[in-house]
């Protein structure tokens, strides 16, 4: 005799809908049930949570504590903290994936018109570390934040990604620096640009060489040490905040009715571009590249959707090249005719400085006004606010079940041979 216990429905009694809901969640035996009954109470009710948390909307929260609101206020919806760190501690293949409730949680948040903009203003906001790491880069000229550090030169801001022992790629080390440095960059009142790039490798293969990026620590990712919300943190955060500037509290950041605080990003590319790295290329505005550096997507070997890339790739060259980059890891050489629409200057390995120099005297010869006046209108054109949050309200759903994926495991022995690589 089946004795499961049905799923309730939902009403439009909120308070009523939570005590009945994780009445079902504590009891409910089979996970895929528990999951569609996550999508309805969220479908119905997701709104009037968000307000809950936020103080209708008054006051701002960053994702990675909205979701563990989210799990206290309405027990069983999403995995509490302690879940989540008791999973941390397991390789990715060992994961109950518990996760993927979060994906679902974030998806509703942010596919509310009115609540997914009110939480990709929040991740657009200065982070609160950021006044002291500013104060402290405006005093010595150089912040060092361990694996980023923040440089000046000249007119120039200098964000370099320092992860050395992994080429500098992405990972949970790495979240919080970057976006302290993105911020101090734009806050940053004695620089007219911002410029990222990749700090010199001391040993290795390429020991000597500045690497820009090579995407998401994908050990640490076959290892269980890249929590699911450290996609959203990075792409609603730094990535975002170079593509849009720095939120203010008072005004929406949309480029119609708001403001924000901006400066022009210019990206060196060297060595190569994997995953992550192309993606910031799709968001800076204007790419240098060393003529024997490369760009790569290798999607398809992680088993990841490679950010927002699907959402800009083919404005720079076109949906069938986007396809065979997401799809079928086609490999851009930056000096070639595809990798110049990403690149706007290829120049020789050793000419790099001096082109960074050359390209921050063109970009503020005729003053950051109407530069920055020129971002939000090319902007608005390619890339309208309410698109982003639409597009990251797919991305939070889908990368969530990709993260927990057999596929994505197996992807990474098969082609990473990650089983045999340390952490």
């Amino acid at each position: 005799m089946d004795t499961a216990v049905a799923a309730p429905k939902t009403s439009d009694d909120y308070n009523a809908d939570v005590a009945a809901f994780s009445a079902f969640w504590r009891g409910a035996p089979d996970k895929q049930a528990a999951r569609e009954a996550r999508h309805a109470f969220l479908r119905r009710h997701a709104r009037t949570l968000y307000d809950r948390l936020t103080d209708g909307r008054r006051k701002f929260v960053r994702v990675e504590r909205l979701v563990y609101g989210a799990a206290a206020a309405v027990p069983g919806l999403a995995p509490t903290k302690a879940e989540v760190d008791a999973e941390s501690e397991l390789k990715q293949a060992d994961k109950q994936g518990v996760e993927i409730d979060q994906g679902i949680l974030s998806n509703q948040f942010l596919a509310d018109p009115e609540c997914g903009r009110h939480l990709c203003h929040a991740m657009l906001l200065p982070r609160e570390e950021s006044v002291e790491a500013l104060a402290r880069f405006r005093r010595d000229g150089v912040l060092d934040l361990g694996t980023a550090r923040v440089e000046r030169h000249g007119k120039a801001a200098v964000l370099l990604l320092s992860n050395k022992r992994f080429l500098n790629a992405e990972d949970n080390a790495t979240q919080t620096a970057t976006e302290i440095g993105a911020d101090v960059c734009i806050l940053d009142p004695d620089s007219q640009v911002a410029v990222l790039r990749g700090d010199v490798v001391p040993s290795g293969k390429y020991a000597g060489r500045r690497v820009f990026n090579a995407g998401i620590n994908l050990t640490h990712l076959y290892h269980g040490k890249i929590p699911f919300l450290w996609f959203l943190i990075r792409d609603l955060g730094f990535v975002n905040k170079m593509f849009r500037g720095l939120a203010k509290p008072d005004v929406p950041p949309d480029e119609v009715s708001g403001d924000s605080i901006e400066k022009l990003w210019i990206s060196a590319v060297e060595t190569f571009a994997i995953g992550g790295g192309c993606q910031i290329l799709l968001a800076t505005d204007f790419n240098i590249a060393a003529r024997d550096a490369y760009m790569t997507l290798p999607a398809r070997k992680e088993g990841i959707i490679p950010a927002m890339a699907n959402l800009r790739l083919a404005r720079f060259v076109g949906d069938r090249i986007a396809r065979q980059a997401i799809m079928y890891e086609r490999r851009i050489e930056c000096d070639s005719d595809v990798g110049r629409m990403i690149c706007d200057e290829v120049v020789a390995p050793d000419e790099i400085d001096a082109t960074i120099e050359r390209v921050i005297d063109r970009l503020t010869g005729s003053g950051a006004v109407g530069a920055i006046g020129n971002r939000r209108a090319l902007r608005l054109a390619a890339e309208p606010f309410d698109l982003f949050r639409q597009y990251a309200a797919l991305y939070a759903r889908e990368q969530a079940r990709c993260h927990f994926s057999p596929a994505l495991i197996s992807n990474l022995e098969l082609f990473w041979n990650a089983q045999n690589r340390k952490a």
